[in-house]
This record gives C-alpha cells, sequence and structure tokens, in this order.
C-alpha cells in the first residue's frame, strides 16, 4: 500500500480492480482539506481517466515489472515472446504488440512491460536498424533538393528515405516518428 504523498508519475497502481499508470498527480489545496487530482492510464484498455484523492489515502501498488524478452513469431493474432534468461514463453494479443510490429523482426530483442504473467504492452528501443525490401531506383540528377522516395521495409513498413538509398540497404528508423535517420554500413 502507498500514500497519496508517495504518488508520482510512471507508478504503477491497482483502483477498484484495474491496473493504472500515472501520468500526472496535481496536489489541490481545499478550504476542508488535500486533494491529489490524478490522470491515470489504464494500462489494458489504454484510456486515460482522472481520478481524485483525499490526502492520506492509501493505495494498492501494482507489481508491474519490465524484461527483455525475444520476439520468437507471430501466429494469427498471438504473439510469441521468451524470457532469454528462463527461455519461458509468454503470449501477447495483437492489440498489445500492433503499434510495435513495423519495428519487430523474429529474434529482436524488445522490452515487454508485465503484470505477473500477462504482457501489458511492448517497449521497442527509441531507433532500430531495418533492411530495406523494396525501393524504385533514384533518378540521377535528382539528388540537389534532397529530394526522397518510399521504400519498404522487411517488416512491411513504408518509409521515406534518399534517392541514393537502395534494396538490400540497412538503414536506421526512429521508432517514434518512423522516419528514415541514416544509412547503416553491413558487416
Amino acid at each position: 500500500m502507498i500514500g497519496t504523498s508517495d504518488l508520482k508519475k510512471g507508478l504503477s497502481v491497482e483502483v477498484d480492480g484495474t491496473l493504472y499508470q500515472i501520468v500526472d498527480v496535481h496536489h489541490v489545496k481545499t478550504k476542508r482539506s488535500a486533494v491529489y487530482r490524478v490522470k491515470l492510464k489504464d494500462l489494458r484498455a489504454g484510456h486515460i481517466t482522472e481520478h481524485s484523492f483525499n490526502a492520506g489515502e492509501k493505495l494498492a501498488a501494482a507489481r508491474v515489472e519490465r524484461r527483455e524478452m525475444q520476439f520468437l513469431y507471430g501466429d494469427g493474432p498471438i504473439y510469441t515472446f521468451m524470457n532469454t534468461e528462463t527461455f519461458d514463453q509468454i503470449e501477447a494479443s495483437e492489440n498489445i504488440v500492433a503499434d510495435a510490429l513495423p519495428y519487430m523482426r523474429e529474434g529482436d530483442k524488445v522490452q515487454l512491460v508485465l503484470y505477473g504473467e500477462e504482457a501489458l504492452s511492448i517497449e521497442v528501443p527509441p531507433a532500430v536498424v531495418l533492411v530495406i525490401a523494396e525501393a524504385d531506383p533514384g533518378v540521377k540528377g535528382d539528388t540537389a533538393t534532397g529530394a526522397t522516395k518510399p521504400a519498404k521495409m522487411e517488416t512491411g513498413l513504408m518509409v521515406n528515405v534518399p534517392l541514393f538509398i537502395n534494396p538490400g540497404d540497412s538503414i536506421k528508423i526512429s521508432t517514434t516518428t518512423g522516419d528514415y535517420l541514416e544509412r547503416v554500413a553491413t558487416a
């Protein structure tokens, strides 16, 4: 149990049987008592709600942990991940992995956010290196303006890349914006 004075951004709590992560906390003094106005993100459904707690109230701390897992494979709406230390496997539904899918290949390591053995979300690195599967050839003499062309990555993600990039090249992509960052030399 944690008190309202210990509430801070990023902390996971359980309120009325629902798992939440604290997004924002404001301490408000009223004529009668102090109140904590808290924005909470539902870890299972993903929506954000606001809740008020009186000063001194106790909340149940949720034991949410992040584990590095290896993405093994996707089989329809179920995706399987493996703990590389214990070789335990955890399955996650498609709605949990949907945002991370364009940046993951089989064998890649990701951070899985877990509540017990239940997968709540996936955190991918800020940038990933992917190989270009398809790209139109660049037109010679069209490079003075910094022009770009669409390219399809090995995961199916479409990215605008500079004209000098060709199929088979490895590039670094931002996972927050989905933009091309740089070409990466292959070993």
